[in-house]
This record gives C-alpha cells, structure tokens and sequence, in this order.
C-alpha cells in the first residue's frame, strides 16, 4: 500500500469528525526522514510523530524496503500506538537489503552499522527501535549492544524486541499475533475455521496460538497449501524450520488462499494483499490484519458492503508494540514480569481498545478502520497546542 492509501484511511476518519485541517496536515507528514547507504544498501529512519511521546517502531531487513514503504510503515504506528493508548509516537526503519542471501556475518555488520548511522536519533527519551520482517531478537541484542558502546548507555531502554537475557520481555515473540487473537477468542469464539496468509513471525505465531482450531490453508513466500480437515500445525512449523517452506507438507498445492471460504482469513504477509481486484471474491466472515497495510481503501468499501467485518492493523496488531511498551517500562524500572502478568495487560489493553472502537463505529456507522482512526485522531487531538 502507498503512502497514499494510508493518507486516505486517515482522511475519510478526519471528515466524520471534521478535524482542524492544519492539524490534519501536520499528521500527513513525517517530522523526520532520515535516509542513508549502508554497505551499498539503502537504510530509512521516518519519525513520523511523537505527540504522545517518544518515537516507537520496528527495523525490517527486505528487499522491497523503500522510502514510501517505510514513511507509510511510520505512519501507521502513530496511529496504533494511540489506538492502543500508549504514551508513544510512531516510527518505521528499514534496510533494502534480502538477508536470506546473505551470510550472518554479513546481517551482523549491517545491524551495528544501522545503528552507528543513526544513533545520534535514537534513545529511550527520544525514538526506541524494535524488531519487524526478517529482524528478531539477536539483531536487537547487537544493535542494543552497538547502543551502549557508542553511548555507554547501560540501561537497555532503547530497544525492543531483545532476548530474554538480554532485558527482553516474556510473550514478545508472540505478541503481534496474541493480541489479535485475544479479540477473536472474547469476541469470535464460535468460528474455528481459518485461513493464515504469511507464515513468517505473526503468522507462525497465530498458527500455534490457534492450533485447537481447524486451520485449513495457509502460504509462505513459495506458495500455499490446503487440508479442509485442517493442517497439523506442529508437524507444518518442523518442517517449516527444517525445510525452508510449508511446501514439503503433505498437502494439496494450491494458487490463492485468500478466495478460500473461511470463518476467519488472517493476512500475515505484507501491505497490499487484499484490492479491488479481489475483495469482492473473499468469503471469509472476519478478516484479521496481523499484516500492515494488507488491504486497499478501495477493497475496504467492498468488504464493508459485504458485511465482512475488518479487524484493522492499527489495533489487530497493536500486540507487539503494547509488549514493547511494557518491555521498556519493565527494563526502566529494573523489573521482570511473568507471562501471564504480561497477557493479562495485554489482553485488557486490547480489549478496551476495541470496546471503544465498536462504540465509535455505532456512533458514525463507519467500518472498524475507520473508528480506529476516529480514536487516534481523538487521542492525538488532546496533545495540540
């Protein structure tokens, strides 16, 4: 999805509301874009607003990372964490870079350089990174290690995402996916049939936390598979990690999953999947964003007639930047919560979040999206000066 979809999410919430439009043309733009070449490679850094506090977003290492990606990215996380009402702003960084081509040396010193680029703008008061596509948290334990070198900083606050031993916070790995499903399971828990596009972190994720269920079709970036009797979710995770791709399952092969007919369809991949083109063959009752930006405003207006309801990526997951969030209150107060203090926050927040984004949509009989951005929108208003 292009910078400019976003903005026209963004806009259609801002009509209903009739919002100051200099306020609305400040939030169209970023306040930073920072832009560098690391080992031939291009490297972004959008602070895109920190109204609500300091900077917050993931670093993703893609091929198809580029500034429009990235300003879109950015944005969308100003918008979750007030969504999520989290006393942070939004950010996105990216490398241009494929890292399934590349040795770990070679991700090694791309992640210190990333941060010796930009480490003069980033900080716990300031902008606090996170993992995203093709990052995790061994790459946020070296550049939190390269952090503190070049800042002597000890304190671990400035990033996210890292390993346990390393200040990370339990149940981060899931949380993109957990909190999404915490809204399906409160609010969805008679519909057990699902299709997951993506099988990367979130999808995985979703997979495992969804394992009781029938999961009947899911892909990867090789392709998809199906079982109408549903998928052996472990045995596809092993042979996922051993082989590169859910393809070596023993199951049938097929081209497009997301016309499959399903209770819930759980986009996991990237921006973009779900357009005009398309939306109006989806059979699904519940559509999931664990991916940003998977759907079009254009598909939007088709799904809303259709009476399938959207559960969008500013709050479907608004898990993982909620568990950042607490990973960097726990490491700024020295302390270490269990799992289940940190889901019993996380399902509350989440849980609220929606409760008050129904509300929204009764009151301008708008789609879920749209009452997402009203809540935003509300939230960040209280911040102008």
């Amino acid at each position: 999805m292009t910078f400019e979809s976003a903005l026209k999410q963004l806009e259609k919430a801002a009509n209903l509301i009739n919002l100051d439009e200099k306020f609305l043309e400040k939030l169209k733009q970023p306040n930073k874009i920072l832009e560098a070449d690391i080992n031939s490679y291009k490297a972004y850094r959008i602070q895109h607003n920190n109204l609500l506090g300091p900077y917050k977003g993931g670093i993703r290492f893609h091929p198809e990372v580029n500034l429009d990606e990235v300003k879109s990215l950015a944005f969308w996380m100003t918008f979750k964490c007030a969504v999520a009402n989290l006393p942070l702003g939004g950010a996105k960084g990216g490398v241009s870079c494929n890292p399934k081509e590349l040795i770990e040396e070679e991700i090694e010193e791309i992640s210190k350089k990333y941060v010796q680029t930009f480490y003069k703008e980033i900080g716990p008061q300031k902008d606090i990174p996170a993992p995203d596509i093709n990052t995790n948290s061994k790459i946020m334990d070296i550049m939190a290690n390269e952090y503190e070198k070049l800042t002597g900083d000890k304190s671990k606050t400035t990033f996210t995402g890292k390993s346990l031993n390393n200040g990370g916070s339990e149940g981060r790995e899931f949380a993109t996916a957990q909190g999404g499903i915490f809204i399906l399971q409160e609010k969805f828990p008679e519909l057990d049939k699902f299709v997951i596009q993506g099988f990367g972190n979130a999808g995985m994720s979703a997979a495992k936390l969804l394992k009781n269920k029938k999961i009947i079709a899911v892909s990867d970036s090789k392709g998809a598979i199906y079982d109408g009797n549903g998928l052996d979710i472990d045995k596809l995770i092993e042979i996922k990690k051993q082989t590169g791709s859910i393809l070596n399952y023993n199951a049938k092969k097929i081209d497009n999953l997301l016309e499959l007919e399903c209770d819930i369809l759980i986009p996991a991949a990237l921006e973009n999947q779900i357009t005009e083109k398309n939306a109006d063959k989806i059979k699904s009752k519940i559509i999931l964003e664990l991916a940003n930006g998977p759907t079009t405003p254009e598909a939007d207006k088709i799904l809303f007639k259709k009476d399938i309801i959207v559960i969008p990526d500013i709050l479907a997951n608004s898990g993982g930047v909620t568990v950042s969030y607490f990973e960097h209150l726990q490491n700024l107060n020295n302390e270490h919560w269990s799992l289940e203090e940190v889901n019993k926050k996380l399902k509350e927040n989440i849980l609220e979040s929606y409760k008050d984004i129904l509300e929204i949509t009764k009151k301008y009989n708008c789609d879920l999206r749209t009452g997402a951005y009203i809540k935003s929108l509300e939230k960040l208003k209280t911040c102008m000066t």
